[in-house]
């Protein structure tokens, strides 16, 4: 019996008992859906990381107060605040100046402040404080107008950059450009209007207003640590300008060699390692409960399997009576109990994508649905039902074909 006959056997067998074997693939169905909503609300998140890394910027790392570490836990963290000082104004320039492998460094900052334009008001927006070449390294693109430069920045003008999203509250029926809004009760002219960035997790990334980093130090104080990003000359000497930055901050703060950084050095390796710590254990645990349907699918396809055989014993003693082969017999039940996991997986596939789509609407959840898993789940469930079939087959083939006969 070819595989093509086997298949052909296993379809008819499937058609002339529909509501059975639907009944019997709900376990298939259910175990390949969950794992792949699982995965794809994973991956999703992992993907968003991944985007938020890439705006980074080319060969950046960013020296600040804390390091990823400094987070592990409360006691930890509650270490890095006592020992910890704040990165400076002084440290950027520093920084800047250094040469070496380090191209360009750049300086921010953040605080909530409330915005407003005549009657508008904006409560608790997010108030970006940077120097102007942090739009090259993270990669701040103007939609209108354009960010401040060195000149305003170095003389601390009163000038602001609008989140896409602050400029359309604030400004719903005209252009904001050359127009003068309050933050905090300061006065600021508006010199552009970033390009819309959508949202992550339900919250916006364009209510802002981005303001040059000295104008801001000169309102608010400057006792206030900053964050420096750092660009190295060139991919291959990435790993270099780390250490360069690392030991001009060390020289800086006159630590000794056995003495620990009291600063942070953060870079998109320990950020994908920090993600990848947090969630690589939960997904493997979710796959791993997830899995359990699939185990139960198995078993299920195997106890009906069995009751196939049972009940076309007649039909298995007609087969062999008339030259079916040990190997037909086998390969005819194999083919079916395959047949019948890997209709219910693709079946969970799609309920599985339906369902991502579904949250990744409906909620603030990103969702993405990798062709890998989608392939190795069809290839799992179609295993399932390949070993679920492997004894229903053996006990099949191993039929007497005269005992079969008399069955009825």
């Amino acid at each position: 019996m070819s595989f093509l006959e086997a298949l052909k056997l296993a379809a008819a067998s499937l058609r002339s008992h529909k509501l059975r074997s639907f009944l019997t693939l709900l376990g298939i169905i259910f175990g390949v859906a969950t794992v792949i909503v699982v995965v794809s609300v994973i991956e999703g998140f992992n993907a968003y990381v991944d985007e938020k890394i890439a705006n980074i910027g080319t060969n950046a790392f960013s020296v600040q107060k804390y390091s990823i570490d400094d987070f592990s836990s409360v006691e930890a963290l509650n270490k890095a605040r006592r020992r910890n000082k704040d990165v400076r104004l002084e440290d950027l320039e520093a920084l800047k100046s250094m040469g070496g492998f380090v191209a360009d460094a750049g300086g921010k900052t953040t605080t909530l402040a409330d915005v407003k334009f005549r009657s508008e008001e904006l409560l608790n927006v997010q108030i970006n404080a940077m120097t102007p070449n942090i739009a090259e390294i993270e990669n701040i693109e103007a939609e209108s107008g354009r960010f401040f430069i060195n000149a305003e920045e170095e003389t601390r003008r009163f000038v602001c950059f609008l989140g896409s999203e602050t400029a359309e509250k604030l400004f719903p029926t005209s252009d904001p450009i050359g127009r003068t809004i309050k933050v905090d009760g300061r006065t600021f002219k508006v010199v552009g209007v970033g390009k819309e960035l959508g949202s992550a997790f339900g919250q916006t990334r364009d209510m802002y207003v981005s303001v040059p980093l000295r104008t801001f130090l000169a309102v608010y104080g400057l006792r206030r640590s900053i964050s420096i990003s750092v660009t190295s000359s060139s991919p291959a000497t990435y790993e270099d300008a780390i250490e360069e930055a690392r030991t001009l901050m060390r020289v800086r703060r006159k630590l000794g060699p056995s003495e620990k950084d009291n600063f942070g050095i953060v870079t998109p390796g320990a950020i994908n390692e920090l993600r990848d710590n947090i969630f690589g254990t939960i997904q493997v645990a979710a796959i791993g409960v997830t899995s359990i349907s699939l185990v139960v699918g198995g078993i299920v396809i195997m106890n009906i399997m069995l009751v196939t055989v049972t009940e076309r014993r007649k039909e298995i003693g007609i087969r062999k009576s008339i030259g079916a082969k040990h190997g037909d017999i086998i390969r005819q039940f194999l083919a079916e109990s395959t047949a019948l996991a890997l209709v219910g997986g693709t079946i969970g596939v799609l309920i599985a994508y339906s369902l991502a789509k579904l949250i990744a609407f409906a909620s603030p959840i990103p969702t993405a649905l990798p062709f890998l898993w989608v392939t190795v789940a069809l290839i799992v469930s179609s295993s399932v039902g390949l070993i679920s079939g492997v004894y229903p087959a053996w006990k099949a083939a191993n039929l007497d074909p005269i005992e079969a006969l008399r069955s009825e």
